[in-house]
This record gives C-alpha cells, structure tokens and sequence, in this order.
C-alpha cells in the first residue's frame, strides 16, 4: 500500500521545506526540493579508483544506447554568432579549451565484465576534430538536423561533436550535439559559458581565464556510490528506495491504454516526433498559484494534479502514473558542472470521480514529496524490478517545468563584445516517451506571473495528429478549469475524454528528414 509520507519520514526529510521553492538556480520545483545533506555526506574530491561506475543517473543512458537507440538522447545546441571579423580558428581551439575543462566531454563508458564504466581521457590525449563546412542558408538547418542524429558509440567515442558551420565572414553557427549520458539540461549554462569565455581568450592567443572546479563528476558519482551503498545490502539507501518503489507501484496497470493509431508495420524510426505549442495568459498563470497556495502545493503539483487527469482521460483509467525530471544538484558545488545528474522520478495518482480538486492537489503533492525523498533508484534496475516484460516501457507520460530565467537588465554572461549569438533551431525532435509535457513559467519585472508556455512533444508512430490535437486540448481545458476556481469532483473533467476533437486547429512542429 503506498504511504506518501513514509518517504518523507524515513528518508529523514522536513515535509514542510522546499514545497514552494522555485528560483533561477534549480529550474523547475521538482528540482527546487533540495533536502538538507547530513555533514558526514561532505561532497570533496576522492581518490580515484582503477575503475570509476556510471553514475545513477547515467544507467538509463546507457541501457538505452545498447538497445541502439543512441542517438535518442543526443543533445544538441547550435548558436548564431554575427559580427565583424568573427575568428573561426579560435571558436575550434575554444572548444578544446572546453573539452579539457570538463571531463564528462572526453570520457568513454565501456562495458567490462565489471559493467559498465567510466574512462576519463587525458587532456593532452583527447583528440576532437571540429569540422569548418562553408554552408548556405538552405544547407544549414539539414546540416544541423544530420549532425544531431548520428549515433554515439559509447565505447569508444567521446561524447560530444562540434561542427562550425561558416555562412561568411561575419556569419558563423556552431552546432554542439552531446550524449545525454555526459550532460542535463542545467549543463548548458557551465558549457556555453565557459565556451564564450574560451573564445574571448583564445582570439587574442590567451588561456581561458576560468576559476578551478572544486570538484570533478568522477568525485560526484563516486560521492553518490558512497552515499547509496550497495543493493545487496538490505541496510543501505540504494535497497531502502528501491523497496520504497516496488511498493509505491506495485499493482499500477503495466500499461496505459491509449488511443494509439494501427500500426501498418514497424515504423522506420520509432522516436520520430512531432511538437505542439501550447500557452497559458497571466490569468490562468495567477488562477494556478491560488490554487497551489490553498493546497499548500506547488504550480508544479497543480499542472501534475491537471495532467493526471488528462492522461486519466485519454487512458480511461483511474490508476495512471505520470513522471517527472529531477535535477540531482543537491549540492552547489555542482552548479558550475557538466554532466548528467538529473533522473526521472514517478508518481503514481489515483483519480477518485468522486473525489474533489483539492484532494487530488493533496495527493499528489504528498506524492511528489516521497518521490523526491527516493530521486536516486536507476530506472533500468526499477524496471527489472517492476516489469516482467522487458520491452514495456517504465512510464509513457512526463511534465517538466521550468521557470524562465528573469528578464536581463545587464549584458548575458560569457557574452562576446561585439557579438550577437542568438540559439538556432536544431530540427530534431525525438520522442522519447508516448507524452511530454515542456513547460515554463514566466514573471515580469515586478514578480507578478506573466503566464506558462512550452510544447508537447509525441511519437508519429504512435499517435495521429488529430488525437495528439485533442489530448492537448483537454489537458488546457482541465487547467483553464482549475484556474478558473474550479473545485468540485473530479467526474466532469474526466468525462472529457481527451478523445473528443478539438476546436480549433494547433501550429505543428516536426523535426528534419535527413
């Protein structure tokens, strides 16, 4: 039977603290519960043994590249640099420069008869060819689009590729496209900063002027090893969140039975996807904090509480499980890092017809609470756990949320004199999971919301356009209903099916053919 608060209690955690904190520095407010760390859990640099293991975090990663989809968790990045007499050589040796800062870029994750591992290459024996291609404005969105979907081989490949696509002399796109296995969402500020920085050195023939890192990731994950001990042993952390888990799920339907179209044979690549945007005003935005303050919740558990109930809605089910991402930072030490600490966590709601909102906005914000209290279980070890068919997927709908970063009074850091560097779309869209919700809040000035954007992100294979429509429909009318004051029972919002076509057509994005 899942106790909510039995995370909370013996997890050593204060119910009460992070519920409602939300700030620039953790990204969204799943991340923003940062448990206080005991002092003999002191995160220093370790004496590094012959052999490093993946952290927990990068399990999942890993998995995935042996069931060869690789290149489904590429992560890529292209920017704009316009200017006069932009030096292309030294954008190439900057990003060397970068390479050698953070080992997470130049390392190898090898299978051993140990499992798998991490090998950090030497700085003076890393060797990364950053390609200059003369490209038109026709050719660079192809490019881009290629250059992200090659697969890595985590063996023997470093983990990221670069490419400087030069439009003219004062024109230039660098296209960065990493393994997910080496960095998270909260890597790209450390890598395009330090990045810029290595630049503005290198062009006048300087070395990058960068404070030391306190730490490296191998010190993090051998840190993270210590604290989770071993899962044969009954007593450690790693057992005690696993055993939290297999209760909290043990039971829930294997699979949600979604409107999924007939597949007319196997798709050509099942990650294919396609985006659809969605918004909601200052209203809705306000209309949503009222609601988390009165439950003494988050935005966060509110748009999780609305998205249960749309996926409830589409699945027909009253037991669904819904994740989010995590950001692992529990130390600030690791803000300046590139690397992979982030990990999904589940959430495993029950949608009572006769229940109300604010008892929904109740569970789940006890729900939530217990999963960050157990963020560190690898998901491929949950599964092995869980699932007795392999081939199911742990979990088929996810929500994020982000808030923006305030609006800049003062020049971006890491910024170029003399440059304008603007983010490039990459063309690639890639599915990982049947629902994915991306949202970020907004607050002006003066703090006051200034309303919620973001996408949905869905599988072509699985999914026809018109159903992707109306389950993005429901989902903004459950939310534009609690919004509104709506507090009554669950049974009309979830009488909405998610099947019923929607109003009115929705602006569709879809990644690159290549």
């Amino acid at each position: 039977m899942l106790d909510p608060g039995a995370g909370m209690r013996s997890g050593g955690y204060e119910a009460g603290r992070g519920v409602l904190v939300t700030t620039r520095r953790t990204g969204t407010d799943a991340v923003c519960f940062r448990p206080p760390i005991p002092p003999e859990a002191v995160l220093v640099p370790r004496r590094r043994p012959a052999r490093v293991p993946l952290a927990p975090a990068q399990e999942r990663m890993w998995q995935a590249a042996r069931l060869g989809r690789s290149a489904d968790w590429n992560v890529a990045r292209a920017m704009r640099l316009r200017g006069a007499s932009i030096d292309v050589p030294a954008l190439r040796a900057a990003i060397g420069h970068l390479v050698r800062r953070h080992e997470p870029l130049r390392t190898r994750y090898p299978a051993t008869e140990h499992g798998p591992i991490q090998v950090v290459v030497d700085p003076a024996e890393v060797v990364l060819d950053v390609s200059e291609c003369v490209v038109t404005e026709a050719e660079l969105a192809p490019a881009i689009a290629a250059l992200a979907r090659l697969p890595f081989d985590l063996d023997t490949d470093l983990p990221l590729r670069a490419r400087v696509y030069v439009l003219g002399p004062d024109d230039v796109v660098i296209a960065l496209v990493v393994h997910h296995i080496s960095v998270d969402g909260r890597s790209m500020a450390p890598l395009i900063g330090d990045l810029m920085i290595a630049y503005q050195a290198c062009r006048v023939g300087a070395t990058p002027d960068w404070a030391p890192l306190p730490i490296t990731y191998s010190d993090y994950t051998l840190w993270k090893h210590e604290q989770l001990g071993e899962f044969t042993d009954e007593w450690s952390r790693a057992t005690h969140q696993l055993r939290y888990w297999a209760n909290a799920l043990a039971g829930r339907p294997a699979l949600l039975d979604l409107p999924v179209r007939e597949p007319s044979g196997p798709p050509a690549d099942p990650a294919a996807g396609a985006l659809l945007p969605i918004s909601f005003d200052a209203r809705t935005h306000a209309g949503l904090l009222r609601l988390a303050k009165d439950g003494r919740a988050s935005l966060f558990m509110v748009l999780q509480a609305a998205f249960a109930m749309a996926v409830g809605a589409f699945a027909r089910s009253a037991d669904v499980t819904v994740a989010t991402t995590v950001s692992g930072r529990d130390d600030r030490l690791l803000d300046d890092l590139v690397g992979n600490f982030s990990d999904d966590v589940l959430m495993r709601v029950r949608l009572d017809r006769a229940g109300d909102v604010g008892e929904l906005v109740d569970q789940v914000r006890r729900v939530a609470l217990a999963a960050y209290a157990h963020p560190d279980t690898p998901n491929p070890r949950l599964k092995r756990c869980l699932l007795q068919d392999a081939t199911f997927p742990l979990f088929q709908a996810t929500l994020i949320l982000q808030r923006a970063q305030a609006p800049r009074t003062t020049a971006e850091p890491g910024a170029v004199s003399g440059l304008s560097i603007t983010d490039v779309p990459t063309g690639v869209i890639r599915a990982k999971h049947d629902l994915e919700f991306g949202l970020t809040e907004h607050y002006d000035l003066h703090g006051a919301p200034a309303g919620i954007d973001g996408s949905f992100i869905y599988p072509t294979a699985r999914f026809d356009d018109d159903t992707a429509d109306r389950f993005v429909a429901h989902f903004h009318a459950v939310v534009s209903l609690l919004a509104d004051g709506y507090r009554g029972p669950l049974a009309p919002l979830l009488a909405g099916t998610g099947r019923a076509r929607s109003s009115a057509p929705a602006r569709r994005a879809v990644g690159v053919l290549v």
